[in-house]
């Protein structure tokens, strides 16, 4: 049941250059606006003070530092979308990666819901049972992995092509983007030495007959976010609690989510995704 409690708040490489200038920083980048006004709460899931605090103390504060960050580089101008997928495989670009990983992560999460939810359109219907057997499933999926997940995070619906979608959890500022979510490091320490146990693997891994695409993670597939489940406590810990004795808590807020999801932005975002998803490189 929802609640509110008053509890405590506690240069140049892979083609990314950053170019420092003598430039006062400006703040190019600004807390997107919602589509709906939640100034007093999102109704059932959280409270004018949990929704100040999961978006716009949050949202202030990552793009405040991203503005930090980025000013005088060529970021500076780029959407956080972007500068994820540019930043990710960058090592030394970690701290511009997780502020602009969490700012885009946390504007689906809350673009995904409306004050009373949509009804599902008839088609995403039919292909999400296709997938899950039945939305009660689904549901559950949702429900159970976000409980289950041993930290904070995301949790995303997702198309990996035609009538095929999926679940996915990313940990904290991870990205449902392949481009972003597979990290490649300098040096991969399964294959470091003429002995790495998985080093013929990674150099000989096909896929049927065709080799693995470098622009795509382990797998050979792409992927489209949809919709995204918060976990982060502060999303829901200020009104959810810690669901002592099994009321409240995570999965409460997260069954409560399941209620305000808009389907129809779901279902517009499935239409959009490309008509041809790429798998392994040809």
């Amino acid at each position: 049941m929802f609640r509110s409690r008053l509890l405590p708040r506690g240069g140049r490489s892979m083609g990314l250059v950053l170019r420092a200038t003598s430039n006062a920083r400006r703040s190019l980048h600004h807390v997107p606006s919602l589509p709906h006004d939640y100034s007093q709460g999102v109704p059932n899931l959280m409270s004018p003070g949990g929704f100040a605090i999961a978006w716009s103390e949050y949202m202030t504060l990552m793009v405040e530092k991203l503005n930090a960050l980025t000013a005088g580089t060529e970021l500076e101008d780029k959407d956080t979308k972007t500068i994820s997928l540019l930043a990710a495989r960058e090592p030394s670009q970690a701290p511009i990666f997780n502020y602009a990983s969490m700012a885009h992560n946390n504007h689906f999460f809350f673009q995904g819901i409306s004050p009373t939810g949509t009804p599902m359109p008839d088609t995403l219907r039919a292909e999400l049972e296709a997938c899950f057997s039945s939305m009660e499933t689904l549901r559950r999926e949702f429900v159970i992995t976000a409980s289950a997940m041993f930290g904070p995070g995301f949790v995303w619906l997702v198309k990996a092509g035609p009538s095929d979608f999926r679940i996915l959890p990313t940990y904290l500022a991870g990205s449902p983007y392949p481009g972003a979510h597979w990290r490649a490091q300098t040096s991969d320490m399964n294959t470091v030495g003429n002995d790495g146990s998985a080093r013929s693997y990674f150099k000989n891994q096909v896929y049927g007959n065709r080799r693995r695409s470098a622009d795509l993670p382990p797998g050979g597939i792409e992927l489209e976010p949809l919709l995204c489940l918060n976990t982060w406590e502060h999303a829901w810990l200020l009104d959810w609690g810690v669901g002592a004795g099994g009321n409240g808590g995570k999965t409460a807020y997260a069954e409560a989510w399941w209620n305000l999801v808009d389907w129809e932005k779901v279902a517009e975002k499935a239409r959009s995704t490309r008509p041809a998803f790429k798998g392994a490189a040809q």
